[in-house]
């Protein structure tokens, strides 16, 4: 019994682990893609780090992605710039593979 006891508490703790990965993985992605689009809007070093921010913030406004998408789509519509939604998805999934190793790398 507690054998199993063990080994349910290894699986929980591995759960735990791999949420905290997901979590940490996403917020970098966020954080990337602020900057990202800090860029596409000619922000200078100061104010790319405050949006980038702010970006990772939108993200605790509901669940899922599309609370993110629409902050950086609609600052960069705001600031004039024509970037399609395609490319900013891509973006997104190109950056949340880049996050995942470099989350992977620091543990």
């Amino acid at each position: 019994m507690a054998s199993f006891d063990d080994r349910e508490k290894g699986y929980e703790a591995k759960f735990a682990h791999d949420a905290t990965l997901r979590f940490k993985a996403e917020a970098r992605r966020n954080k990337l893609l602020g900057i990202w689009a800090a860029e596409l809007m000619g922000l200078d070093a100061d104010a790319a780090k405050s949006y980038a921010a702010e970006v990772v913030a939108a993200d605790f406004e509901e669940a899922g992605d599309e609370d993110v998408f629409r902050k950086v789509a609609g600052d960069i519509k705001a600031k004039g710039l024509t970037v399609g939604e395609d490319v900013i998805r891509q973006k997104m999934a190109q950056l949340v593979h880049v996050a995942r190793e470099q989350v992977a790398s620091e543990g």
